[in-house]
């Protein structure tokens, strides 16, 4: 973070400070951490209150790892503390208060029903070739996932990739407060989430506020695919650009081929002129993301050819988003199940049909959560979807994914990891598609050998906030 005094810092969130007789000679220069564990010299610990624990009893660990301060709802006995009313509400001031002093700083926010983590990854990792650039760890999305995020930005930060989720409408306005964006992108607006949302009109009311957060002088990306999307174009402040394969979009891919690993090459077509754009990335969904990638990287100034050279070298960067792995037999595993609804299901099955092997394909479906009234339905769309693209075995797991209506089911993922294993063969391919709370992204780390087959610490008083992709 930014070097500020425990005074600057009690200024900007409206708290008293407890605990520090020289509150100006104090500085925060370290991490900002809502886990005691990932406090260091410098760090200042924020002690959230969850349902099973109180962050505030870990301070003293905070303190001994390293942390110069926290902040807090009630005094530490001992422990230099900014004490607030309210602790997500301080850090979201304390988050735009870096940002205001950073006044070269240039945001970039990403929303969307899918593929916003993939995006940010992409596009951080483009912009990095041309300036210091800060993006969410993981999926972190939300009222803390985002002032953390800020919070890690230093005084030679260039760009800023703020990823943006919403459970409702007001939740991504309230995200533009905290990181005011210099460039919106909205991927996508499906029926993720739609059972809290009531349906796909409120979801795309909830994302256009991303764009409608844009002053004149900046610009939002939208979607010309997508025409819940290309129609947040309406009363925008802003100057708009439209990506896509559609005719009319300004930033758009031609020739479009994808190759036996399912990786997508594409004519990047922009006003500044054509490049070849070779991804890594394992689907060709991402062609979608990864236009929107481009023209934010052009309004940052960045050359056209060293934008399409960047993306075409640009490999996965979070978990369990088309995470590949060929284990030693041969099997290939792609563990997709940090997130599923309809759309990305399908994006997720289309790219295991394109790929070429020598076995067989294998998909494991774990429910798809919070579709509301018409979830039954979506399943069983996505079951006979899956049929239809000739994939030669689905496996659903768990009770709530019989009603995808396929033949192959096992009630949990233990189960399903005894039947897969005994089943697969080299050269086969085995896809791993469900909902976070569904659990196959454990079982896809077990399947490929990459992670203990353990369920880590997700403890209350360690969550940065709920770790849905939204």
């Amino acid at each position: 973070m930014i070097p500020l005094t425990l005074k600057e810092i009690g200024a900007l969130v409206g708290g008293r400070i407890d605990g520090c007789p020289d509150p100006a000679g104090v500085v925060v220069d370290g991490a900002v951490s809502t886990d005691s564990r990932e406090c260091g010299p410098g760090s200042l610990y924020v002690a959230r209150v969850g349902e099973f624990a109180d962050g505030h009893d870990y301070a003293p660990a905070a303190v001994a790892a390293g942390a110069v301060a926290v902040l807090g709802s009630r005094p530490i006995g001992g422990v230099p503390t900014v004490v607030v009313d309210d602790v997500q509400t301080a850090f979201g001031r304390l988050a735009r208060g870096v940002v205001d002093r950073l006044p070269g700083l240039r945001v970039v926010g990403i929303t969307g029903s899918s593929g916003k983590t993939s995006t940010k990854d992409l596009l951080a990792s483009v912009l990095s070739t041309a300036g210091e650039t800060v993006a969410p760890v993981n999926s972190l999305n939300g009222e803390i996932g985002v002032p953390l995020t800020v919070c890690r930005v230093t005084p030679t930060t260039r760009f800023l990739v703020a990823e943006m989720g919403a459970r409702g409408i007001g939740h991504i306005d309230y995200l533009t407060q905290i990181a005011p964006p210099d460039v919106a992108i909205v991927l996508n607006v499906g029926s993720a989430h739609v059972g809290e949302f009531g349906s796909r009109a409120n979801i795309a009311i909830a994302k256009s506020e991303l764009p409608r957060a844009v002053p004149a002088q900046g610009l939002s990306i939208l979607n010309a695919d997508d025409p819940l999307v290309a129609a947040m174009a309406q009363g925008l402040a802003s100057r708009v650009q439209l990506v896509g394969r559609a005719p009319e979009a300004e930033v758009r891919a031609e020739d479009v081929v994808v190759d036996e690993l399912g990786r997508a090459a594409y004519d990047l077509v922009t006003p500044q002129g054509r490049e070849r754009v070779t991804l890594r990335l394992i689907g060709a969904h991402h062609v979608g993301n990864s236009l929107a990638v481009a023209a934010a990287a052009l309004e940052m100034g960045l050359p056209l050819r060293d934008v399409a050279a960047a993306l075409s070298a640009a490999t996965p960067a979070s978990r369990w988003r088309m995470e590949t792995t060929e284990r030693p037999d041969g099997v290939v595993v792609i563990n997709d199940a940090y997130n599923a609804n309809p759309d990305s299901m399908r994006a997720a099955l289309d790219a295991l049909a394109a790929i070429a092997t020598r076995g067989e394909r294998w998909a494991v479906l774990g429910e798809m959560l919070e579709l509301g009234p018409d979830s039954d339905r979506e399943h069983e769309a996505i079951g006979s979807y899956a049929a239809g693209l000739g994939v030669d075995h689905v496996v659903s797991v768990g009770d709530g994914a019989r009603v995808y209506g396929v033949p192959e089911w096992t009630p949990d993922v233990d189960a399903a990891y005894d039947y897969l294993a005994a089943r697969l063969r080299p050269g086969d391919v085995v896809l791993l598609k469900s909902s976070r709370d569904s659990g196959l992204r454990w079982l896809g780390d077990r399947l490929a050998g990459t992670g203990k087959w353990s369920v880590p610490d997700d403890s209350p008083h360690t969550r940065p906030e709920r770790t849905v992709e939204r």
